[in-house]
């Protein structure tokens, strides 16, 4: 009995998960109330408020859910013996592009997150995410131009930190304007020629 109620609990969340989900993304964070979703899920809000305290604990569900794919792809890539981390770190952007062409959830949520979401103060925990999100992966970036440089295969002039910050904005914005119109262009195919394209220009300074 104890399990079943376990189960149904888990399945009762993640019934408000993908119904918030969907209602983010179609109308908005700020303009999508706990009610809403409520109705979506076809539960009350005092179940949405049992396993999520407000909004904002709600959206981080959401974006940890389905950030995990994102995660394990790159332990996986981690786990791979590529002598170049030149091109382990092209693995990792490619992979980010090809997880959010390829995965609904992602890509969804990935919406949400750079076009749906206002930055308020009920979802705050949205801005403290993304600051997270970017300093992680120009961390990443910037370890990985660093480990190139002490191997030769990167001129010792090449700022790091300035490249880790344009590697960012490259891919936030491949993704950005993919996810603003899917079919405007191929976002792996694109997305593959304009990391060589950098990568090439860093190799030959």
């Amino acid at each position: 009995m104890v399990r079943r109620t376990k189960e149904e609990a888990a399945a009762t969340r993640d019934s408000i998960l993908d119904a918030a989900e969907i209602l983010f993304a179609k109308q908005g964070v700020s303009r999508t109330t706990l009610q809403h979703i409520a109705t979506a899920a076809g539960v009350t809000r005092g179940a949405i408020y049992w396993h999520f305290v407000d909004k904002g604990a709600l959206f981080s569900a959401m974006m940890d859910r389905a950030t995990m794919p994102m995660d394990a792809a790159v332990k996986m890539l981690d786990a791979r013996e590529t002598v170049d981390p030149l091109q382990r770190l092209r693995d990792e952007m490619m992979a980010v592009l090809h997880i959010v062409k390829t995965d609904d959830q992602a890509r969804r949520v990935f919406e949400i997150a750079t076009l749906k979401t206002e930055f308020t103060d009920e979802v705050d925990s949205a801005r403290v995410r993304k600051r997270a999100a970017v300093a992680e992966w120009r961390g990443r970036m910037e370890a990985q131009l660093q480990q190139a440089q002490r191997e030769g295969s990167l001129p010792a002039s090449v700022d790091v930190g300035n490249a880790s910050l344009c590697m960012w904005v490259m891919l936030d914005g491949l993704l950005r304007n993919w996810l603003f119109e899917l079919e405007a262009f191929d976002l792996t195919s694109l997305g593959g020629e304009v990391i060589d394209t950098f990568l090439a220009g860093l190799r030959a300074r």
